[in-house]
């Protein structure tokens, strides 16, 4: 759902900084430089202003080992940062990597959109610029689309961001008491169905990965969790920032219910009570308790937004 600051569309030139972005030639060890032909599958990662961490995740793809070739189609932005720089050279050094540029529209929808466009593989998976994947990712996503259509990973939510070792937990999530769905920042989709439904949706700037994974569900196509298939996600603190995050969430909820209320999706209104409860019974702590500041931040943000939402929308959303 996040890439970065936002992402993009347009393939723009489709600029192929890795030669043809397989390689030519190697002893097809699973690193995509292996014989001529088009790769078993593609990782698609948008950037937007993600300098800071993308090295990082980089080093992680380009470290997967999968049974055949793949290729990581980088898609930038619109970045003013240094990533498009730190992109190119990475592309540069790996057989297997691509840069290119798609900047016309903004959102993480077009800019997934125009990364499948361009990569060439069967099987296409997603991951965000500021995470890292784990080893084995890749190929547990590879894996699981032998059974299925759609596949959402799990994320380890402590490694990267100080906290103690706790449980993986699921992208897959049940979203509006409707169906399950997978986060963008670990998804992986067979290249047929994707098309089929019409790829992400690139008016969404938020949920567009919730709606992908509905409407293929809708269209009759499997959802499953690889629980192999595990990234370890990056928070972003501070207070504004969490409050922020938490708002355009929380705008993105009312879009998601106006587009699929006919097909079953509901408000949980029980559950909005519990967050306004929450928020009431946890402010006074906030001058003492710093470390909850930014939960509480994100969970008001995301309450502010399904208010806006509601009235953009025009439905009740709590």
């Amino acid at each position: 759902m996040t890439m970065g600051d936002g992402d993009g569309s347009d393939v723009g030139d489709g600029s192929d900084v890795g030669g043809d972005g397989g390689g030519d030639g190697g002893d097809g060890d699973g690193h995509g430089d292996g014989p001529q032909g088009d790769p078993v599958i593609s990782v698609v990662v948008p950037v937007r202003n993600a300098a800071p961490w993308l090295a990082t995740q980089l080093q992680a793809l380009g470290d997967q080992q999968v049974p055949g070739r793949f290729e990581v189609v980088v898609v930038d932005n619109g970045s003013t940062d240094g990533s498009e720089a730190e992109g190119r050279a990475w592309a540069e050094r790996h057989p297997s990597g691509r840069w290119m540029e798609a900047s016309t529209v903004t959102g993480p929808g077009a800019a997934r959109n125009a990364g499948v466009a361009a990569a060439r593989g069967d099987l296409v998976a997603f991951c965000d610029a500021d995470d890292v994947v784990r080893p084995g990712w890749l190929a547990a996503c590879a894996a699981a689309l032998g059974t299925d259509d759609v596949v959402a990973g799990v994320f380890d939510f402590w490694s990267l961001n100080g906290h103690r070792p706790s449980a993986l937990r699921p992208a897959a999530t049940g979203q509006l008491g409707f169906l399950p769905a997978g986060l963008g920042a670990n998804l992986a989709v067979r290249r047929q169905p994707f098309e089929a439904v019409g790829g992400f949706a690139e008016d969404l700037m938020i949920g567009e990965d919730i709606d992908l994974c509905w409407r293929l569900q809708l269209a009759g196509y499997r959802f499953a969790v690889a629980p192999d298939a595990v990234v370890s996600k990056r928070d972003h603190p501070g207070f504004a920032r969490s409050f922020r995050h938490g708002t355009a969430y929380g705008l993105s909820a009312p879009s998601l219910y106006r587009r699929h209320r006919d097909d079953g999706a509901r408000p949980d209104v029980r559950g909005a009570a519990r967050s306004w409860a929450w928020l009431a019974v946890h402010a006074p702590a906030l001058a003492v308790h710093a470390a909850d500041r930014d939960q509480w931040a994100h969970a008001a943000g995301m309450r502010l937004g399904r208010i806006r939402g509601s009235v953009r929308e025009r439905v009740v959303f709590p």
